[in-house]
């Protein structure tokens, strides 16, 4: 199955769980945040895409530079452990990992949420890449992908046992939006998927598309 049906059933899964209130209300949050042009800024295809170095699920730190040195790059920007949603795309991406050493390409996942987080969902789902920790969202700043969430929507996660906060690290409840970069050896963006809704990800096969024509 691909990713997309995966993604189509969970959303199906999700609407049946909520009342029709709850879910026009969830909708109106969404499109809410598209309208505000969440992403227009976001780092485009043909741009250069900023040097970090972020600690990994263990405590090492995982510098983008080297990686490149190595070959290219295939970064996945996700809000948390906590998404169900970028938990389906991360267990995606991992299934092609062989395909993404085959072609030379590292794959990183980056989310603000602490070490300890990340060291979590590692374990949990036995992820086999280097799972980063961008505390604060400076990266994802870089990236032109960090939002700070409505206080409606700070409330509705609240309620759902939900503390980014505590997860993050901080108290301003930003995350970035999801998006999937093919970054090649000079550095330079090959391919982008950003999203306004976080309930649409990138398909694994078309990453691995853009990364072979590099």
């Amino acid at each position: 199955m691909i990713l997309q049906q995966q993604l189509e059933e969970l959303v199906a899964a999700s609407r049946a769980k909520r009342s029709p209130a709850e879910q026009a209300r969830m909708e109106g949050w969404i499109a809410g945040l598209c309208e505000t042009g969440l992403g227009d800024d976001a780092l485009r295809v043909g741009e250069v895409a900023p040097d970090f170095a972020l600690p990994d699920a263990d405590g090492r730190t995982v510098d983008f530079a080297e990686i490149l040195a190595r070959g290219p790059a295939v970064i996945s920007f996700y809000r948390g452990s906590w998404c169900p949603y970028c938990n389906l795309e991360l267990r995606a991406l991992q299934q092609h990992l062989p395909e993404f050493a085959a072609n030379g390409a590292t794959l990183v996942a980056i989310s603000p949420e602490l070490p300890d987080a990340s060291r979590k969902l590692v374990e949990r789902d036995g992820l086999r890449f280097p799972v980063l920790s961008d505390t604060g969202n400076r990266v994802a700043r870089l990236f032109g992908l960090m939002f700070r969430l409505p206080d409606a929507l700070v409330d509705f996660y609240r309620g759902n046992g939900i503390d980014l906060a505590a997860r993050n690290g901080d108290t301003v409840w930003e995350l970035p939006v999801p998006a999937t970069y093919v970054v090649g050896c000079d550095g330079v963006v090959a391919w982008a998927h950003v999203d306004c809704d976080y309930r649409r990800r990138a398909e694994p096969a078309d990453v691995l598309a853009a990364m072979r024509e590099l």
